[in-house]
């Protein structure tokens, strides 16, 4: 019935020799597998169970969710164009559901790198170490979006209350808490801002020609000065917006608040960072028990 099948797509659908052979690899190993439970099965004796167990054995031995999805989209597709021949009479993959795709877990830094960059970095004096620094810790200490910060404007930013105004996606409005070294950083960036540029609008960070940045200017200066602690691929503000709610999470934030900071409409978006503190915890018991 293979056969069959993938003569089928190299005739009649004109498949390319790539996609024919992996369709054969694909459904070759699933042969192997059944026929290695027992020699006497065959593709219309087989039922839903055994494709079940088949895809637990590819998972078992390691294969992403994606790989045994496309390995059982190969089996539906023979199933389905030996139903349309009449070759068998019914599908037993049809009630098989593909396994979930596991969202990837964000990229962070270490609170220890984070520590590195702020505490012993040379930053260096004037306009542009001053908002390089700035730009790194509001993102560290506050977790708002690339788009909100660009968005910032000098009434964003109520020093007597520590509270930054954001305008997050749809325009909702939220209000984002910081404490002393934030502020004072704050603080010295206005002041330097304000002696060496001449602004020509009301946004918090500019140029040194005063207009408002640009998300990849933001985004060149973020990747430049993670250079400094991380040699992590992914080197964006993102990357410390995920930092900012992990180290939340790893310092006994409850979910519901870091939701809040995020500015999430669903707590669902904010449990990726659950996953990534277990997994410190993993890593942590690997190391630390005997027998671990």
């Amino acid at each position: 019935m293979i056969e069959k099948f993938l003569n089928y797509l190299k005739y009649e659908c004109n498949r390319s020799k790539h996609t024919v052979e992996a369709y054969g690899n694909d459904l070759r190993a699933f042969e192997a597998y059944f026929k290695g439970l027992e020699s006497q099965l065959s593709w219309e004796s087989i039922d839903s169970d055994i494709v079940r167990d088949w895809m637990e054995s590819m998972m078992d031995k390691g294969n992403t969710a994606t790989s045994v999805s496309r390995r059982l989209s190969s089996v539906r597709s023979l199933y389905r164009f030996a139903l349309s021949r009449k070759l068998i009479d019914r599908d037993p993959s049809h009630a098989v559901k593909a396994p979930k795709k596991q969202k990837p877990l964000p990229h962070y830094l270490s609170e220890t790198e984070m520590d590195r960059l702020l505490d012993d970095e040379e930053w260096g004096g004037g306009f542009e170490a001053s908002r390089a620094r700035t730009i790194i810790n509001i993102f560290y200490a506050t977790g708002i979006r690339l788009s909100e910060l660009i968005g910032l404007n000098d009434e964003s930013v109520d020093f007597g209350n520590r509270l930054i105004k954001v305008n997050g996606k749809r325009n909702k409005q939220r209000l984002v808490p910081f404490g002393d070294e934030l502020s004072e950083d704050l603080r010295q960036y206005v002041e330097q801002r304000d002696r060496e540029v001449v602004r020509q609008e009301k946004a918090f960070f500019v140029t040194k020609k005063g207009a408002r940045m640009t998300p990849e200017q933001v985004r060149r200066e973020v990747q430049r000065q993670l250079t400094k602690v991380t040699s992590m691929r992914k080197r964006s503000p993102h990357v410390l917006r995920h930092t900012f709610a992990t180290a939340l999470l790893n310092n006994d934030a409850g979910i519901e608040s870091v939701k809040n900071l995020l500015g999430h409409e669903s707590i669902s978006t904010t449990e990726i960072y659950t996953h990534t503190t277990f997994e410190q915890l993993k890593k942590a018991y690997a190391v630390a028990h005997p027998r671990g």
